[in-house]
């Protein structure tokens, strides 16, 4: 991380990155398949923790309250701690346009996986699919809030935030009721 903030992702080699690690390049290459996964390491264990999460949630509780749920256990357990961390690796994969694409396509894994493990709780298709991609979406919005902010706010907060959001742009008629009875 610090050599991709120090020189730039593109003129990073695995050799530098070996080197200043401690590591042969051999030893970098059991690890990572290229560079770039040094970024991306913990897109499987994120993908598995959210599944597992939808999986495990009670039975008869609505799909977006299982996403909601699912977001903010993943926050609180994933994210918990790392904010400098999480704000230097998005502002590197922010620089490179092959990093943004890549990022987009563990998005696009991640809500295939969720709207998979919806419909195994059930879920039928176009629910299951808009539900997932409306999750990542929440998550989108609140990681990027969540590490251009000043990390006060917690991950798992700003979740629960853009889920009232999206409820808002979805029921506006509960903020009326709200603003009628307060």
């Amino acid at each position: 991380m610090e050599l991709y903030a120090e020189r730039g992702f593109d003129a990073t080699t695995v050799a530098e990155i070996a080197e200043r690690a401690g590591l042969t390049e051999r030893t970098f290459f059991r690890h990572y398949a290229d560079k770039r996964e040094v970024l991306f390491a913990g897109a499987t264990e994120l993908q598995e923790l959210l599944v597992r999460q939808v999986d495990q949630a009670p039975a008869g509780m609505p799909a977006m309250d299982v996403i909601g749920a699912a977001l903010t256990a993943m926050a609180t357990e994933m994210f918990a701690e790392g904010h400098d961390y999480a704000r230097q690796r998005q502002a590197i994969i922010m620089a490179n346009a092959d990093l943004r694409e890549r990022e987009l396509i563990k998005f696009a894994a991640l809500g295939a996986a969720v709207a998979e493990s919806l419909r195994r709780r059930g879920v039928t298709d176009p629910a299951a699919s808009l539900a997932a991609e409306a999750g990542i979406a929440i998550f989108k919005v609140a990681f990027e809030r969540w590490v251009s902010d000043t990390g006060q706010r917690s991950l798992a907060q700003l979740m629960l935030d853009s889920m009232a959001e999206l409820r808002l742009v979805t029921h506006p008629e509960e903020l009326a009721s709200d603003e009628s009875s307060g």
